[in-house]
């Protein structure tokens, strides 16, 4: 069986002030989009997380239907906080027809020191699950950290962290607010909330 190639559908989002960079693994198949953009699956949580972090309401980023996300109110966030959005793999093979990583084979890993170059002011990256974490730990010399926790390495001669937060996927079993008060230390830690 000759399975299809994805080619990733965004381009980077690179606030050029960014100060975090945030990876996920690839997008799920766009039959799944809320908007067009990173996390536009309803059923993930990142959104929300944020939401619940940054304006004390899970549903800040939901359109009035609740069933889209706002595109628009995320970006200006983004740009506003200094967050850069992207995945570790440009292309994959998905194993099965859902979202999950674990039936993702990454084809083409993103080139993560081409966008750090593109990001000065960035001083951590955080994967949101364990795909985008082995992903990238195959092109930076940085120790695996705890889900919740960080790692420094250092890049170009420029320290950094690598924090490992848990999935924001509903299929990642822990409740939204577990996972927002991981969220908070990394965001606390970064002087960013």
């Amino acid at each position: 069986m000759n399975i299809e190639i994805e080619q990733h559908p965004l381009t980077p989002f690179l606030p050029p002030q960014a100060k975090l960079l945030m990876l996920g693994s690839f997008p799920p198949q766009r039959k799944r989009w809320s908007m067009e953009f990173y996390y536009p699956n309803l059923n993930n949580d990142m959104w929300r997380i944020v939401g619940l972090l940054f304006f004390g309401d899970k549903e800040h980023f939901l359109n009035e239907s609740r069933k889209a996300f706002r595109r628009e109110r995320i970006i200006d966030f983004l740009n506003e906080k200094g967050i850069a959005l992207y995945d570790t793999a440009t292309a994959v093979r998905r194993l099965q027809d859902n979202a999950s990583d674990k039936f993702l084979e990454v084809v083409q890993p993103t080139d993560i020191a081409a966008l750090l170059r593109q990001l000065p002011s960035c001083k951590a990256i955080v994967t949101t699950g364990q795909k985008a974490t082995d992903t990238l730990r195959g092109q930076l010399d940085v120790k695996e950290p705890k889900v919740g926790d960080f790692s420094e390495f250092v890049f170009e001669g420029r320290a950094m962290r690598l924090y490992r937060m848990p999935s924001s996927s509903r299929a990642y079993p822990l409740a939204l607010e577990k996972k927002a008060a991981a969220y908070r230390i990394m965001y606390q830690d970064l002087e960013m909330l």
